[in-house]
């Protein structure tokens, strides 16, 4: 796989350098950190990564909310959610707002290896 630039999305330093060193153990470049929401949207489209890990929990926007905008601007982004919720109801609700993989915390790095390997090959339908 090559290497991806990718936005992560996390209110939580501590949760961001985590995930940051795991995608670039991974040979991934984090392109872009936001912390909340709403900057996930702005910094989308300024960086036009080639993927975005997204918490759910976060201060003014949901990262659910936040994937729906994301994939409302670009049908084609590629997200995967990246939360300590594992209730059945959030991870339908972020599948259906366009999210293309769910990956638990704390993080197994083979797990989101696996996640984002997967939504990267997602291949859309021309519209």
């Amino acid at each position: 796989m090559k290497p991806l630039n990718i936005q992560v999305v996390d209110d939580s330093a501590l949760t961001v350098k985590k995930i940051t060193k795991m995608l670039e153990d991974l040979g991934h470049k984090v392109v872009q950190v936001s912390g909340t929401g709403k900057t996930a949207i702005f910094d989308y489209q300024y960086m036009k990564p080639d993927l975005v890990t997204m918490d759910i929990t976060m201060p003014d926007m949901d990262g659910i909310t936040a994937t729906r905008r994301i994939i409302e601007i670009d049908k084609k982004a590629r997200i995967v959610m990246i939360t300590s919720h594992s209730q059945k109801q959030m991870v339908m609700d972020s599948i259906g707002a366009g999210a293309l993989g769910y990956v638990m915390k704390p993080i197994d790095p083979e797990k989101l290896k696996a996640s984002v390997e997967k939504a990267y090959a997602k291949k859309f339908k021309k519209k």
